[in-house]
């Protein structure tokens, strides 16, 4: 190529800061969306605060495997951390809410653990532009490092709540992985302001039945520019020679409507949201709750508790907000002997009554005593099992390991 033929070349290339059309300036530039431009989009912001809202509402529970039962272990430091302090800034809510908004938005949401030595004493969510990774480039034998503020950790050190990750040290947020549809979206908005901007205005052109001189054109294009400038009333005077000529609606502007409503729908599949309820927590919510269970049953427990201790979301305060499923739902577990009553009651933040701590096994026949392990026939008033000794008397003396008739009124059963 000669060097004329480059100048040609230099002299047809475009200056995207030239350009005045908002979608076109968008497509010469190419640059990809950022985080802070995609939540200007009401969907995205909306589906964001949504998800990450919801789960930071959930409590977290440690619960521990003893002599074939769960323990709830709620006087653990680390549970108080996970639901109230966490010794950082941001209290416990703030803290999971940041951590999945980076997850969804970004490479990934980070918490230092602050140990001293086995004792967790602060979780500190770290912003993820603040986090740097260094790779071992053996993919047999990962290992990484993390990098935060001139110092360096192990992966140990960190939550780390990851999207689409194929290392375990960072991940891909929506930003990067739909990253076209979310730009024609913003796009879109933007387009939508210059029109709000420009009072309606159409676009167009002047006709000139002669050549205007370079001063006329200027004074031209400053009138037509206060023209669209919609802070007060302003006019356009056309000499004698002068035509505007309005340009026909773009294909964006006849079409805007109808892409609004497409883009909306494209922002809702990729977050999964949808117009159930129950359907939007099993497909947008509850994958993220279980990553975060994973994570942090993998590195808050100490090797000596995994397999013992288990953290876990209690996600039962979703269906808190309505009492009316609530309470269908309690009925539900009533029925098929799942929780006694007093056990209902405390998921209500009630006091225990004495006398129901039993299962009901249904058509209103057998009842069992979880605290004398005794099972009573109220039609016939019989007992079996149970460790309680109870004599013909009223005297707790004899040992029930067989079907034994008696009278539950003389023998006090707590039922």
């Amino acid at each position: 190529m000669g060097l004329f033929d480059r100048l040609k070349k230099r002299d047809r290339e475009v200056d995207p800061s030239t350009v005045d059309d908002v979608l076109l300036k968008a497509i010469l530039n190419g640059e990809a969306i950022k985080r802070e431009d995609a939540l200007t989009l009401p969907a995205v912001s909306g589906a964001v605060d949504f998800i990450s809202s919801t789960i930071a509402s959930m409590p977290v529970k440690l619960f521990k495997y003893k002599q074939g039962k769960v323990e709830e272990q709620d006087k653990d430091p680390r549970v108080n951390m996970l639901n109230v302090d966490t010794g950082d800034t941001l209290n416990a809510y703030q803290l999971k809410k940041a951590l999945v908004e980076d997850y969804l938005l970004g490479k990934g949401g980070y918490c230092y653990i602050e140990r001293e030595r086995n004792d967790v004493v602060a979780l500190k969510y770290i912003p993820e532009e603040f986090i740097s990774i260094y790779r071992d480039p053996n993919p047999l034998d990962k290992w990484f490092t993390i990098f935060c503020y001139d110092a360096e950790f192990y992966p140990h050190d960190f939550i780390k709540l990851l999207r689409n990750t194929k290392d375990g040290a960072s991940g891909v947020g929506l930003c990067a992985e739909v990253s076209k549809a979310l730009e024609a979206a913003y796009n879109m908005l933007k387009y939508q302001l210059m029109l709000v901007k420009s009072g309606g205005n159409k676009k167009g052109f002047i006709k000139s039945q002669r050549k205007l001189g370079q001063e006329e054109i200027d004074l031209l294009k400053a009138a037509w520019q206060n023209l669209y400038a919609n802070d007060q009333s302003n006019v356009v005077v056309l000499n004698n020679g002068l035509e505007f000529q309005e340009a026909s609606n773009t294909s964006v502007e006849m079409q805007l409507n109808e892409s609004k409503k497409t883009l909306q729908d494209e922002i809702n599949n990729i977050f999964h949201i949808t117009g159930d309820y129950y359907e939007t927590f099993k497909t947008a919510i509850y994958p993220i709750v279980k990553a975060f269970e994973t994570e942090l049953n993998r590195v808050l427990l100490l090797e000596k508790e995994k397999g013992k201790y288990f953290f876990e979301f209690d996600v039962k305060e979703i269906i808190r907000a309505n009492i009316k499923e609530r309470y269908e739902a309690y009925k539900i577990a009533k029925e098929i002997g799942l929780k006694t009553l007093n056990e209902l009651r405390r998921d209500e933040n009630l006091n225990d009554i004495e006398g129901l701590d039993v299962v009901d096994f249904g058509l209103g026949s057998v009842l069992y005593d979880v605290n004398t392990k005794q099972y009573y026939t109220p039609n016939t008033g019989d007992i079996k099992g149970g460790d309680v000794t109870v004599s013909e008397d009223g005297d707790e003396n004899i040992s029930y390991s067989e079907h034994i008739p008696l009278n539950t009124n003389e023998r006090g059963l707590n039922v």
